[in-house]
């Protein structure tokens, strides 16, 4: 859908500002959206995956995890798709605040992508670079965005979300480098040319909500607080009439489940002005380890 005709359906959220400002400047902050029993819930589970974690020796379909994970101190990089694995999550990506949210941005009809559970681990868990989603898994057009929960109170230290505004307004950057390798990354020659200085870091209270469009530059800082890791839950979405044209790089039993109305009769296109990504089925690691291997 374009932004003008959702923008003409009545919010079931957002202010109508707010909608138009999302559409502006690609991404919104709302604090304290998420009442404290369901963070208390995910935060039971959140703990449970981490204690399924400590026994394992390396990174699997399941857990994505830093090369010095171990039992006795484990340090998480990533939960995959916790919807496959976890009720909870699954209850949450589907029919809670954050399906209202995407429904005022998004239109009545829904398309559920993926989701993440992302960790930055105290005493330095691993920076994401800048970077855009739509290169990692285009769509058949670009209303598609992802919705963030932050389970503890996030400060500057922790390596908050950092988006660039307006730069979903801009080209889809190459994700290469020079060698032709997929890095997961814009490259610091491309990264010259974005306004860095602009940036804004989303620090924030436990259950706010952070929600950036795929075109969004966006990255995060490594987590330099001593003893707090930094876990951020993320879900994405589309309308229904935007559909994937690659493969979901880390498919669930949920991969383009209609969580809002009913499935399109119709594909929206637009022109895609970026490359492809490689072929996903062949198997993904995560973006921190992408990242991590193009230092």
């Amino acid at each position: 859908m374009t932004p003008e005709s959702i923008l003409k359906n009545p919010p079931k959220v957002l202010k109508q500002s707010l909608r138009k400002k999302y559409f502006s400047e690609g991404f919104l902050f709302l604090e304290n959206m998420m009442d404290k029993s369901m963070l208390r819930r995910l935060h039971l589970k959140i703990g449970q995956a981490i204690e399924e974690s400590r026994v394992l020796k390396s990174s699997n379909k399941k857990f994505d995890l830093e090369p010095d994970h171990s039992n006795e101190l484990p340090r998480l990089r990533r939960l995959t798709q916790p919807v496959e694995y976890y009720k909870i999550f699954w209850e949450f990506a589907k029919s809670s605040i954050i399906t209202d949210i995407a429904e005022d941005l998004l239109g009545p009809d829904i398309m559920f992508h993926h989701s993440k559970l992302n960790f930055k681990w105290c005493s330095g868990g691993e920076e994401v670079k800048w970077h855009q989603d739509m290169p990692f898994w285009p769509h058949t057009n670009d209303s598609v965005l992802t919705i963030g929960l932050y389970i503890d109170d996030v400060s500057t230290e922790m390596g908050p979300l950092g988006v660039i505004p307006r730069s979903h307004l801009g080209p889809i950057f190459d994700h290469y480098n020079q060698e032709g390798t997929w890095t997961g990354a814009i490259s610091p020659k491309r990264r010259k040319s974005l306004n860095l200085q602009d940036a804004v870091y989303l620090e924030g209270e436990a259950g706010s909500i952070t929600i950036h469009h795929c075109r969004t530059i966006h990255g995060s800082k490594p987590n330099t607080h001593p003893d707090q890791y930094r876990p951020l839950l993320l879900n994405t979405f589309s309308s229904a009439d935007a559909l994937p044209i690659t493969i979901n790089p880390t498919p669930s039993r949920y991969d383009r489940y209609i969580v809002r109305g009913r499935p399109s009769l119709n594909v929206h296109m637009e022109p895609y002005n970026g490359k492809l990504p490689p072929d996903w089925s062949k198997g993904y690691t995560s973006i921190f380890a992408l990242q991590q291997k193009d230092l």
